[in-house]
């Protein structure tokens, strides 16, 4: 019988490096705000508790988990990461069962790892504690952990409490650990800050006599922390290398990996293509046999089997484009519909509008969707034709199979299968050019 988990995570430092009025744990990897990839995480796992333990910036905080059942702790002095944990003592309040102990600015941790550490803290052999350790290309000032072949572990030491030999050994501590409830603050209790920072450290628990603990390992990925901009952006490009990956190993073509960026919820069936310098923003799902050209930016859309997008298009929130449409260069759709087959080829903006299935909007055509105050709709019917360089006055519908001329302003409804021009009266002068040349090149003459 699987026992009931809950969660405590640390949130309470200062992030001074981060150089931000932001709550250092909501700077978002790949469109999301770290501690919220730790949340996600831990739904998989069906949490009963969840505490987020906060100092300074804790409104912030509250306003980033509000509606998803975390409990918020206040930790008003910074005394070490067992007095922080220490503080979820009350939110945790009757709970009996498994608590996983992770830290808001190391957002990758799978579900899959948490699991890991609950199962090893539920062999069988009762392991006072189940620690995540990892072991880095440089070791650096991490705490280590010393353990026999089997994972037991033998001692866990500070980098800066630890002798040569004990900085030596490659095994790290990541700081996230699993303890049982009936365990976690009795042992809290026990630890003292006899130690360099003479703060009351989460590890220490593990060297108090007794029972032994185990260490389970993890990928240092996993337990990449952010305490700069700069270690910000290195989470984002491993995640984002992983992502691409991942998208490749499902059926999808990038063409120049590297040069193509996603947000955690980007959506792309097999058979997609992505050219190079292409950037998907929040809530973007693409379906099968799509191409999207270079230098494209997408959010909030939706890409229908076959299309076309590109190069150099832009598809805002509400975009909505039809099976085998076409999206050309420098076209931006915002809240807007593109039927099956519909074409927008070349510099255009259509925006709170739908497009008829096989509709073609000329190169320059403009849906002019705001007034000053308000925003209007424009209804393009099916198998319309806009003309070059038109401006479509919202509100406005064009009928089915209408054709509006090129260069025309729209300000009233067009219906179906008409013509509408509206522009005004071509005129020609007969010799009126050269006349004002000879006259132009005379009063040059005059002034030299």
């Amino acid at each position: 019988m699987t026992r009931p988990v809950a969660a405590i995570i640390l949130a309470a430092g200062q992030g001074t490096r981060m150089q931000s009025k932001l709550h250092k744990v909501l700077h978002p990897i790949a469109g999301r705000p770290m501690l919220l990839h730790l949340i996600a995480s831990l739904a998989e796992l069906g949490p009963e508790r969840q505490v987020v333990v906060v100092g300074a910036g804790r409104e912030q905080v509250e306003a980033a988990v509000a509606g998803r059942g975390v409990a918020i702790a206040v930790q008003a002095q910074q005394l070490g990461t067992g007095h922080a944990v220490a503080q979820a003592h009350d939110a945790l309040a009757g709970f009996v069962g498994d608590v996983l102990i992770l830290y808001g600015d190391v957002p990758l941790v799978s579900a899959a790892t948490m699991k890991a550490l609950l199962d090893r803290l539920n062999r069988g052999d009762d392991p006072r504690a189940v620690v995540l350790g990892f072991r880095p290309d440089d070791p650096a000032a991490y705490g280590r952990i010393i353990a026999d072949g089997q994972g037991i572990i033998e001692k866990m030491v500070e980098y800066k409490d630890a002798s040569e030999a004990e900085r030596a050994v490659t095994l790290c501590n990541s700081g996230l650990m699993a303890v049982r409830s009936t365990d976690l603050f009795v042992l809290l209790d026990q630890i003292g800050n006899d130690n360099a920072a003479g703060e009351y450290y989460l590890p220490d628990i593990v060297m108090l006599p007794g029972q032994k603990s185990a260490v389970v390992e993890t990928d240092p990925l996993e337990v990449a922390g952010v305490n700069s901009r700069a270690e910000l952006a290195g989470v984002e490009a491993a995640w984002q290398a992983q992502r691409r990956t991942a998208a490749m190993r499902d059926g999808v073509t990038l063409v120049a990996p590297e040069t193509v960026f996603f947000s955690h919820d980007t959506v792309l069936a097999r058979d997609v293509t992505v050219e190079p310098h292409v950037v998907f923003g929040l809530g973007v799902v693409v379906e099968e046999d799509v191409v999207i050209h270079a230098f494209s930016h997408l959010e909030g859309a939706v890409v229908r089997k076959g299309a076309e997008i590109g190069p150099y298009a832009r598809l805002r929130p509400g975009a909505d484009i039809g099976m085998k449409a076409k999206v050309g260069n420098f076209v931006e759709i915002k809240k807007a519909t593109l039927g099956e087959g519909a074409k927008a080829n070349h510099l255009s903006y259509i925006g709170d509008a739908s497009v008829g299935a096989g509709a073609n909007i000329g190169a320059g055509t403009i849906t002019c969707n705001y007034d000053g105050f308000l925003k209007y709709r424009t209804e393009i019917g099916a198998g319309a034709f806009i003309g070059s360089n038109s401006a479509l006055v919202a509100p406005v519908t064009i009928g089915d199979g209408a054709i509006v001329g090129a260069g025309s302003v729209v300000t009233r409804d067009v219906e179906a299968d008409a013509l509408a021009l509206a522009r005004g009266k071509q005129e020609a002068l007969p010799g009126w050019a050269k006349r004002f040349r000879a006259k132009m090149a005379e009063r040059k003459a005059g002034r030299s």
